[in-house]
């Protein structure tokens, strides 16, 4: 089973997404335990504030180190040796997300993912807190709430027991390091547009080269960097 921590200053974006479609589903099998906590739950002021103008100068506010650091402490314990979790910052700084990563993340017993906000976070948080930073692409979202689900929908589903039929797994989009090839179903026939013959033959070694060779192709034509090498044209 594996557990995940969300800190946020929006905890409520976090209420269906535990309860609908596979993550729905995973907390109910018992594979995934999923919370989300409010960061301000450990700010020290009356106020509650988890931001402040930067040091320096400039525009927008900066996430507050305190707060950071000590519900992060209060969930994974102090950063280190014997830390059993591992911390990670949905930054757009951070470590580009992909697949072999959601793989490794899959591995973990524990996550807790700190969702950042305005202009970033205390650099002194960074330093004593997060174990890693984390961007699932290379632009900017106003906090680290969309990509937190993101990461998780693509890490749990990864863990045994969350998806019904794990030989699903096999043959996806990036799990043999290349795209997966056309789909079809029901009708035969659609505006003319019949499923190819060979997926209606019966022939399941004939369909698994068809396959093989589609998703090859489908890689070399849309993503040349996923093609190996030789393979590219």
């Amino acid at each position: 089973m594996l557990r995940i921590d969300v800190l946020s200053i929006h905890p409520e974006l976090f209420d269906a997404f535990r309860t609908t479609g596979v993550i729905g589903l995973a907390r109910e099998e018992g594979a995934l335990e999923l919370e989300a906590h409010d960061l301000r739950a450990w700010c020290d002021d009356p106020h509650r504030k988890v931001d402040d103008e930067p040091y320096g100068g400039g525009p927008g506010m900066v996430m507050k180190a305190q707060p950071i650091i000590e519900a992060v402490e209060a969930l994974a314990g102090p950063k280190g040796v014997g830390r059993e979790a591992r911390v990670v910052l949905l930054s757009p700084q951070g470590r580009r997300f992909d697949q072999d990563r959601a793989r490794e993340l899959a591995r973990e017993r524990h996550l807790v993912l700190v969702c950042g906000r305005y202009e970033g976070v205390d650099e002194r948080a960074i330093d004593l807190a997060i174990d890693e930073e984390i961007s699932i692409g290379d632009y900017v979202l106003s906090g680290g709430e969309i990509p937190a689900m993101a990461v998780i929908e693509a890490t749990a589903r990864l863990v045994p027991g969350v998806l019904g039929n794990p030989a699903s797994l096999a043959t996806e989009t990036f799990q043999q390091g290349r795209l997966e090839g056309p789909q079809y179903t029901r009708p035969a026939e659609v505006r003319g547009q019949a499923v190819p013959e060979v997926l209606r033959s019966g022939d399941h070694g004939r369909i698994a080269r068809w396959r093989d060779e589609r998703a090859r192709k489908r890689t070399r034509e849309r993503r040349p960097d996923l093609a190996p090498r030789g393979d590219e044209r």
